[in-house]
């Protein structure tokens, strides 16, 4: 079941209410779905959504983006409706950077968009492109085959963060990525997340990442969709690869592939 809110701890992402529907009303995608993601002061939260494909996930990330508002209900952020002028950064799946610009440039674009000084954001931006292992790299344009698929998403967690380093919303950003760069990314994502204490909303279907990732794992359910489960999934908050030896993880990644299972069955 899904936890109630909290007393001692503010509201950061609120969805209330939401529901979808693309024909007037006679059929909706998503109905009467709720989420509370409260604030962890010097924690964070690791949020994890799983469900069926088509059953709303990146939708979720756009309401709380700003990139798209549900036919009925609200999105508050940190206790207030979502404002047109409230920045998330959003991390696809699909490279988003932009690839006529630098990596510096790239990182740096949040920081312009907030007016903040040329040489300042330069700073900046140069101090976490070293942060996610870009050293090096600043002054080439971001673009395959320049930089690898790893790369190009370390360009866009860099600008993301630096933008605004509190919410972070990933939609399935490691899908495309082999295996070894997968992991690695996963570790440097850990790191980044224990060192600026962000909450990040982490969409995929990979059942192991959710495990090894998150701090709460949600499940939606299908036509129409909304937040029927939660799984707290109770392993250290630092994790490494040994973390993946633990029975309990084994434990944990067996318990979400049977919630989804049942979930899927109705």
């Amino acid at each position: 079941m899904i936890e109630p809110k909290t007393p001692s701890l503010p509201d950061l992402i609120e969805l209330r209410n939401i529901s979808q529907s693309y024909d007037g009303g006679k059929t909706y995608i998503i109905k009467d779905l709720n989420l509370l993601v409260e604030d962890k002061p010097a924690q964070g939260q690791f949020v994890i959504i799983l469900g069926m494909s088509g059953c709303g996930k990146s939708t979720l990330l756009r309401y709380i983006a700003g990139l798209q508002s549900p036919t009925e209900g609200e999105v508050y952020l940190r206790g207030k409706l979502r404002q047109d002028s409230d920045h998330v950064g959003m991390v696809f799946q699909a490279y988003s950077s932009f690839p006529w610009m630098t990596v510096k440039e790239n990182v740096a674009m949040g920081l312009d968009f907030q007016g903040m000084e040329e040489k300042e954001r330069n700073l900046k931006a140069l101090e976490m492109i070293e942060l996610v292992g870009l050293a090096g790299h600043a002054d080439k344009f971001a673009q395959y085959p320049v930089l690898s698929g790893g790369q190009l998403q370390r360009v866009a967690i860099a600008r993301s963060l630096l933008a605004n380093p509190d919410i972070l919303l990933m939609d399935e950003p490691f899908g495309a990525l082999d295996i070894k760069t997968r992991i690695q990314m996963q570790d440097l994502l850990l790191t980044l997340w224990n060192k600026f204490h962000s909450t990040i909303i982490f969409v995929t279907h990979d059942i192991r990442e959710a495990v090894y990732l998150g701090d709460d794992i949600y499940f939606m359910k299908y036509a129409p969709s909304s937040i029927v489960e939660k799984i707290h999934v109770d392993l250290p908050l630092q994790r490494d690869h040994e973390t993946r030896r633990l029975p309990r993880y084994t434990e944990l990644v067996y318990e979400v592939e049977d919630t989804m299972l049942r979930i899927a069955a109705g």
